[in-house]
């Protein structure tokens, strides 16, 4: 059986790709699922510093979910919550992974593509880029589970605008409506996620861990407590922050090891 997904390593950075070429990358039932075993294996990784997503070659990221599968796999509702699930699993996954997340998007950045890219942390592009979510003329809807992160990265007014509307849009409208990072020629997309990913791994890994939950926390409801305020000292135990201020006062770049 083919990889839909294929897992690479190189030190501490984790390259997750998306592995359908011949489909542009297009998104089946299998590999979304194998999408989010690679995510929850890697989140539970302390060796690893950061992850990068990408589509396999540099024509598509990912339009979407296959059409084809539509017949097999979602042609009812109840086939559809089941398949629903699978998404909501690798969503999660995504979403809750404890290391930077960086998408590496290639061309075409659409549908359930987009809704991918939406839960990385940084989403860097080449000018050729294309994004959209046109569902509507599948008569189809985004779930909550779906359509909040997408609300979340660019508000409810510019979501609806997505959805309503249905355009497929270029790379620098998408980086204006706050939909991806940053946008760079075409042949200098690997080079700048190569950057990016280098002055992340840089970093304390232990602090961008806490900054990637203390974003997500402030973005719930509840009120933070005592006790939530408390943790974020707890990186003055750690041997980062020893580490990081020797570092410093001796001018040397810092060798953090995540204690």
């Amino acid at each position: 059986m083919p990889e839909f997904v294929m897992l690479e390593r190189d030190a501490g950075v984790a390259t997750v790709t998306l592995n359908r070429p011949e489909k542009l990358n297009a998104l089946t039932k299998p590999l979304w699922r194998e999408l989010g075993e690679a995510m929850r294996q890697l989140s539970d990784d302390d060796s690893v510093r950061c992850v990068v997503v990408r589509g396999a070659g540099e024509k598509s990221f990912s339009p979407g979910n296959d059409i084809s599968e539509f017949r097999t796999e979602r042609a009812n509702k109840a086939q559809a919550i089941r398949y629903g699930q699978v998404m909501r699993d690798t969503l999660q996954a995504l979403e809750q992974c404890r290391h930077p997340v960086v998408a590496q998007i290639h061309g075409i950045c659409v549908g359930g593509g987009l809704e991918i890219a939406s839960l990385c942390d940084l989403r860097i592009c080449g000018e050729s880029s294309r994004f959209g979510v046109p569902i509507k003329n599948l008569g189809l809807v985004m779930s909550y589970h779906e359509l909040a992160p997408l609300v979340a990265l660019v508000g409810p007014g510019i979501a609806r605008e997505i959805l309503l509307e249905g355009r497929v849009f270029g790379a620098q409208e998408a980086l204006a409506k706050g939909l991806v990072t940053r946008v760079v020629p075409d042949d200098q997309v690997a080079e700048e996620v190569r950057a990016t990913v280098q002055r992340i791994v840089e970093g304390a890994p232990l602090a961008a861990r806490w900054h990637k939950a203390f974003i997500r926390r402030i973005q719930e409801p509840e009120p933070i407590s005592d006790a939530e305020h408390e943790t974020c000292f707890d990186c003055f135990d750690t041997e980062d922050f020893r580490e990081g201020y020797d570092a410093f006062l001796a001018k040397r770049k810092p060798a953090f090891r995540a204690l």
